[in-house]
């Protein structure tokens, strides 16, 4: 298999040091083991900025998807209604796993490059009394719009509704106040911005509310309130743990405390995204988000023709040490470049380098 770099959103191009830590075995039974799950969950409060005596943290076997839909169906009762707003794949996922989990919802989507309205969000919750929850995928990676979690985290806590936030492609790369945007149940992955590998997720919740989910859950595997329970107790998971996953997550945090913190990591992600945007700008390859929406985590260009492959542009890129997105929209073509991950200017400038050989702006 070639060596090349991940421009992706999850999973990302990781450090050297990272992968070294899963080359050792560990028994999910042993003390040492038990103590790297209490200290992961401890340090994710940390980053999440809330008092441990009010918050928990939850790790979870699985991908992103997994993690969400212990959530979904662990969180939201059955005398619970939850809005669910989407505007891009990733939303509309959890639209359908309240679909297929027979749970009781309302989902309110706009256009995939456009904002929620506050003002239609307000009127839903003023006319439906029955919603208990609120929804919404903060960093939708369909596009990588930057989903306003200020203004929903204001409506919640007005209409006194439990928030659920889909921090998947966020947490760890943008600094979140979980405790004074008042989320309820913060969900995040292994091999986003921490910049692990995949194999589980996590969810930063609120204790009380946590708790008030006792006997909720649609699923024994992702019941989230049962795999509090037990791994509280001394960090033991409930089945199987991906033991060399943790490790290399728990090395993965450390090397982002390294780096001076989420605040650090958020500017050389953003400034990867301003590069990337600014000089495809100049060959013709616009962004489908404005800038002013736009996440630092991942960008998506619309085809600069209609005569452009994908096809032969993702090989040509490959063959030359990266590897990109195809897009995730329907309505026009697009393609994907992850910011994220062990990404620094010396390889943006290398991509754009690439990319306009290709073009044929430079000489190839």
């Amino acid at each position: 298999m070639n060596t090349y770099k991940l421009l992706t959103p999850g999973p990302l191009t990781t450090t050297k040091t990272v992968k070294e830590e899963m080359l050792l075995d560990r028994c999910t039974w042993d003390q040492d083991y038990k103590d790297i799950t209490q200290k992961i969950r401890t340090q994710l409060l940390e980053f999440a900025s809330v008092p441990q005596e009010a918050y928990t943290t939850v790790l979870m076997q699985g991908s992103g998807t997994f993690v969400v839909e212990s959530v979904m169906t662990t969180a939201i009762g059955e005398q619970d209604k939850v809005l669910i707003v989407t505007n891009g794949a990733y939303g509309e996922r959890i639209v359908k796993m309240a679909q297929t989990n027979g749970l009781n919802y309302v989902e309110y989507g706009v256009a995939y490059n456009e904002y929620p309205e506050e003002m239609d969000i307000r009127r839903l919750l003023e006319e439906d009394q029955q919603i208990t929850h609120i929804a919404m995928v903060h960093c939708e990676t369909t596009t990588g719009i930057l989903n306003p979690i200020d203004m929903i985290s204001k409506l919640a806590k007005k209409f006194d509704k439990t928030l659920i936030v889909d921090a998947m492609s966020s947490f760890g790369g943008i600094d979140i106040d979980v405790a004074e945007l008042g989320i309820d149940y913060l969900i995040s992955s292994a091999n986003k911005c921490i910049q692990g590998v995949p194999g589980f997720g996590f969810v930063i919740t609120n204790l009380e509310k946590l708790k008030a989910c006792e006997g909720n859950a649609r699923s024994l595997s992702l019941d989230l309130y049962d795999q509090w329970k037990e791994m509280d107790k001394e960090g033991k998971w409930r089945y199987t743990s991906p033991t060399h996953v943790v490790a290399a997550f728990a090395k993965a945090m450390e090397e982002l405390v390294e780096e001076g913190g989420i605040p650090a990591r958020f500017a050389r992600y953003q400034q990867n995204n301003y590069l990337l945007r600014e000089r495809l700008e100049k060959i013709g390859i616009q962004a489908y988000i404005p800038v002013e929406k736009q996440s630092p985590i991942i960008t998506t260009f619309l085809f600069p023709s209609e005569q452009f492959s994908f096809e032969q542009f993702y090989g040509y890129v490959k063959a030359r040490g990266y590897v990109i997105y195809p897009g995730k929209l329907t309505d026009v073509d697009t393609f994907r470049i992850g910011n994220i991950g062990e990404i620094y200017e010396d390889d943006i400038q290398e991509l754009c380098t690439i990319i306009e050989k290709y073009m044929k702006v430079v000489a190839a």
